[in-house]
């Protein structure tokens, strides 16, 4: 340890740094403002300068932040506003309508369920075409397997949000999957094919309406559930309107004109639309046999693919979502 004088000031050069006699008396004030508290260890502390200049610098990062804050609420600085919820959050109806997952799911239960009802609508031609007499059996079949549609529909959702944490439309993508199955064996018409075509249709048609309302209410929310479920159902009567009067009944009348032409070798004229009336005017042409429900039922089978693509898409832009929704219940 060695001594210098510069300018007035005692230096003390202790290990090669010279340290001022400001500084010395600096760090000995500290030393006996804290010899109490550090005297019984018999270690002294020593002021660090930098620790001031750090508490001082965060000092001043609080008041502009406060300035700040104090700013943006005179309108004097502009703060970037949050558009809207997020997925999972409450929406509005005019806010769920400028999202593409609310159309993701409206335009593939359109698909989906307006097949479904399409079948329904016409199940009664449907089976007199291929030659059963008691349409209304199959009419009262696909009632049964639409309820039970909707309960094992309701059930296989649920264990694979909980059990698994995948997006609920995972389920919605299956029985879209059965469905299309269901129509090609309604085009195919074998015998038999009616009785598994039903039931397969009838299972799907019936989880659709188990499975949307629910995952509307988890990627929308609940407070206005009300008018969010509404305007989806609208899908229902939109899909049957397209697919059943201008798809399955102008194919069918075509197909009974076809038939009527070869049998009575004459032109039929259409009174009323979508309907063929008969040559006496007593009797309306029907058509008999596999062809008259095969395009038919083969495009309905494209519309549920369609669907099925439409619903894995919703899957994986809201497997986050479902993730942080459900995480917790995983085993």
């Amino acid at each position: 340890m060695g001594v210098e004088r510069s300018g007035g000031y005692a230096n003390v050069v202790q290990g090669g740094k010279r340290v001022s006699t400001e500084q010395q008396m600096r760090v000995k004030a500290m030393s006996e403002m804290q010899g109490t508290s550090s005297g019984q260890s018999g270690e002294t502390r020593v002021w660090d300068p930098d620790l001031e200049v750090i508490g001082q610098r965060q000092k001043r990062i609080a008041h502009l932040q406060a300035k700040l804050f104090l700013a943006a609420a005179d309108g004097a600085v502009r703060v970037k506003k949050r558009r809207g919820p997020h997925r999972g959050e409450d929406f509005t109806l005019m806010q769920a309508l400028i999202k593409a997952d609310f159309w993701l799911m409206f335009t593939s239960l359109l698909l989906g369920s307006g097949s479904g009802l399409t079948v329904i609508d016409n199940l009664g031609q449907m089976s007199e075409s291929l030659g059963y007499d008691e349409a209304h059996i199959f009419v009262s079949m696909i009632s049964i397997w639409n309820f039970l549609g909707r309960v094992g529909g309701g059930y296989l959702s649920e264990v694979i949000v909980r059990d698994y944490a995948y997006p609920r439309p995972v389920a919605l993508a299956v029985f879209q999957v059965v469905m299309a199955i269901g129509h090609l064996f309604f085009a195919m018409a074998w015998p038999g094919t009616m009785y598994i075509g039903t039931l397969l249709v009838g299972l799907g048609y019936g989880a659709h309406w188990a499975i949307v309302p629910a995952a509307a209410s988890e990627l929308f929310g609940l407070k206005n559930f009300g008018a969010l479920y509404n305007f989806l159902t609208v899908a229902n009567p939109a899909g049957s309107l397209i697919f059943s009067g201008l798809i399955a009944s102008v194919i069918y009348d075509y197909e009974a004109e076809q038939q009527a032409r070869k049998h009575h070798k004459s032109l039929v004229r259409i009174r009323r639309l979508f309907e063929v009336a008969s040559f006496s005017g007593e009797e309306t042409v029907k058509c008999t046999g596999a062809i008259c429900f095969f395009l038919s039922s083969l495009i309905m089978s494209g519309l549920c693919a369609i669907a099925v693509v439409l619903s894995l898409i919703l899957v994986y832009r809201t497997r986050i979502v479902y993730r942080n929704l459900y995480s917790r219940t995983l085993k």
